[in-house]
This record gives C-alpha cells, structure tokens and sequence, in this order.
C-alpha cells in the first residue's frame, strides 16, 4: 500500500504577495473598481484566497457563505434592512448565503477569503 501525500495550500505573505489582475469589479454601482487576486485552494465552489479590491461602491447577494479576514485598508458593509458595520485590517467577517446589502470600500482592501458551503 502506498502512503498519499497530503499537501497543504498555503500562501506565504499574504499581506504583500503579488496578485493577478481579475478585471473590474462587476459588483460596482459606480466608476470602474479594479480587482486582483490569487486563489490557493479550490474544492468545488469551495476556495480560499487573497482578493484586492480598489475604493467605491458595490452591492453585493452572496451564492456560498464567506468567511473575510481584512489584511489592509478599510470598507463600510451595509446588509438590506441593517446597520452598517465598519471593517478594516485586522478585522474579521462572515457573510452567511444569502446576505445582501452594499460594500463601500474606503481604501483599497485586501482580504484573504474563504468560500464555503
């Protein structure tokens, strides 16, 4: 019998890692908003990675839940019919399946994300 190797997705530096460019953000309700990022582990609609996103505004209903942990920069969420909340680095978020409301990135933001379930 032979032993699998188990490999464990990692990112090394998250915070300055250098990203690819994923276009404009489709989500945005105003001028263009740029997106990069990298994903290191992907498992169906599952994944996790590094998202990097330039200031405005977005509306967002998410499909998966998402768990955020803010790397830099900073961003008010607002979900429909709640109070906004203000998230910035060192910050961390779940957005459950389902939630809807607006993003409004204040400065640039970069998150490591998790996709899920």
């Amino acid at each position: 019998m032979t032993d699998a190797v188990q490999l464990t997705p990692h990112l090394a530096a998250a915070a300055t890692a250098e990203l690819e460019d994923w276009g404009p953000l489709a989500e945005a309700t105003g001028a263009q908003m740029q997106t990069s990022g990298i994903t290191f582990w992907k498992d169906g609609d599952q994944e996790a990675g590094i998202w990097e996103c330039t200031p405005g505004p977005s509306r967002w209903t998410l499909q998966t839940h998402e768990f955020v942990q803010i790397l830099s920069g900073s961003m008010t969420v607002t979900p429909d019919g709640g109070q906004p909340a203000d998230i910035s680095a060192g910050d961390s978020a779940v957005f459950p399946r389902g939630w809807s409301g607006t993003w409004q990135i204040h400065e640039t933001i970069r998150k490591a994300y998790v996709l899920f379930g």
